[in-house]
């Protein structure tokens, strides 16, 4: 008996406002038991693809259906622009959205009129079982963890039992254009996860809502293995280890790092991992790490007021033990980067000054360590949602309503107007008063690095008596940036990517 060959299947990943672009690691994860099946896989990312929805339509023509992945944000944009563009044009070809936001908000998701089929949680078995019966026209009812709709109507199948990290395929890294994104940012890098979830429930996380708190992670063998064929074989200078809390594990850690070091490859990666993990590893531990390559290890502090770490549910964490991180990290050689969220509900004034206080006292006691901030957003799927109705928070009620859903741009009830202003203010100070290093490479030229350098100093001024009315060295900074954009030759790395292709 002669097989059917099977169809084409096309990904979109939509962009993520974002220069720091690398493969979408969810959509690789996906594709493994789709090619061991005999699918065709095509994967269009708009970040590195200018005709991303010329593209994605021509593939379409002799393709199954389109998969698009997606989180809470600015990729829905996108995302809703290309499901409409599709149904104009093939009408009968499936929409399928998996990802965090369609876990979440499966319902809503559902809802919109361009989607058909979402996937909720893992999507490594569900989303082969649903090509397979759209293949062969079969019904959906069977395909656990998913919705879909008939005759108009909603359906939801139970849910899908999660599987071990250490159950799944590995990732298709070989459909990445890493070409193309080195081009993007600067620089060669991947994302890899050896863990999932994380035993900690901080109330401003979604984590919880998809993975739950049962942390489970790859046994150090497979990740060195792993780790060190990713970088041999792409030419890769960084991995980003994206998992929720590296150092849940720390005998594993130790082991990884061990493994690394007699592996001889050497490369640069970064994890995240909360402070308390990090204060109870010894120096050797971490300088072991440090041997491996580890240049990074990104914390959660959130905040530097007890008063906002209760109502965040961060009581494992204290003040004394972010210095003591920032201190062993240092002393080992590791970079410290700690993340900040300030407007959380609660905090006020006198709140945020003492994390603007603790910033400065870290950064000069603890020279290299670096902070990023962001303005407090509420998540679908994060406790804090709980009580959304009493805190004002307008849940949207539609999946597009949610893509302006960016700390960077989120106006909150208790955070609003002149307020609110003068909190992104002084988060742009606090970007200008101490460097940062991002993933993707640093393009400044020499005269705009020193003029950053220069205002440096006023900004620590004006932080440490919070004074933030007419912002002159943050306009000298927006000026100096557009002198310097319009001077660059007008070509960029999407252009050069779509040339070489």
């Amino acid at each position: 008996m002669i097989s059917r060959t099977k169809k084409k299947i096309v990904f979109f990943f939509p962009a993520f406002s974002s220069l720091e672009a690398t493969a979408p690691l969810g959509i690789l994860a996906v594709c493994t038991p789709l090619l061991r099946a005999g699918y065709e896989v095509k994967i269009v990312d708009s970040t590195i693809t200018p005709d991303f929805q010329e593209r994605v339509l021509a593939e379409l023509e002799d393709a199954l259906c389109l998969a698009i992945s997606l989180v809470t944000g600015p990729m829905i944009r996108e995302t809703a622009m290309m499901g409409r563009a599709v149904k104009a044009r093939y009408p009968d070809k499936p929409v399928i959205l998996g990802g965090w936001h369609p876990s979440l908000l499966p319902d809503q998701t559902l809802e919109a009129s361009f989607v058909d089929v979402v996937v909720r949680g893992q999507g490594e078995d569900s989303l082969l079982q649903i090509l397979d019966r759209l293949d062969d026209g079969s019904p959906l009812d069977d395909v656990a963890g998913i919705g879909f709709k008939r005759a108009g109507q909603l359906v939801f199948t139970p849910e899908r039992p999660l599987r071990r990290l250490a159950e799944l395929p590995p990732k298709a890294y070989h459909l990445a254009d890493f070409d193309a994104y080195e081009k993007a940012c600067g620089r060669r890098w991947a994302m890899y996860i050896t863990s999932l979830a994380c035993p900690f429930n901080c109330a401003y996380c979604t984590n919880e809502g998809v993975y739950g708190r049962q942390w489970n992670g790859l046994p150090a063998d497979q990740v060195v293995a792993e780790m060190t064929e990713l970088v041999r074989r792409y030419g890769l200078e960084l991995l980003w280890v994206v998992d929720d809390n590296f150092l849940v594990d720390r005998k594993r850690a130790a082991a990884i790092a061990d493994g690394l070091v007699r592996s001889g490859v050497t490369f640069r990666w970064s994890i995240q991992a909360s402070t308390n993990l990090v204060t109870r590893i010894d120096d050797a531990e971490l300088k072991l790490l440090r041997q491996s390559g580890l240049q990074q290890i990104c914390h959660g502090a959130e905040s530097a007021s007890p008063k906002v770490l209760k109502l965040m549910d961060k009581d494992f964490q204290r003040i004394e033990t972010m210095y003591a991180a920032a201190e062993k990290c240092l002393k080992a050689g590791i970079r410290p980067s700690f993340n900040i969220i300030f407007g959380f509900p609660g905090e006020g004034e006198s709140e945020r000054q003492e994390t603007v206080r603790f910033i400065q006292d870290v950064c000069r006691r603890y020279p290299g360590a670096e902070f990023w901030t962001n303005i407090f957003t509420p998540y679908p799927g994060a406790p804090i949602m709980r009580r959304a109705k009493e805190l004002g928070i307008e849940v949207p009620g539609t999946l597009e309503g949610w893509s302006d859903y960016f700390p960077r741009y989120t106006v909150l009830p208790w955070l609003k107007g002149r307020e609110h202003q003068r909190v992104q203010t002084m988060r742009d100070y606090l970007r200008i008063a101490f460097d940062r290093v991002p993933i993707a490479a640093d393009r400044r030229s020499r005269l705009v690095k020193t003029v950053h350098r220069a205002i440096s100093y006023p900004a620590r001024f004006r932080l440490n008596h919070g004074l933030y009315d007419f912002p002159v060295e943050l306009w000298i900074k927006t000026g100096l940036n557009r002198l310097s954009e319009s001077l660059k030759p007008k070509v960029d790395a999407q252009q050069l990517a779509a040339q070489r292709s």
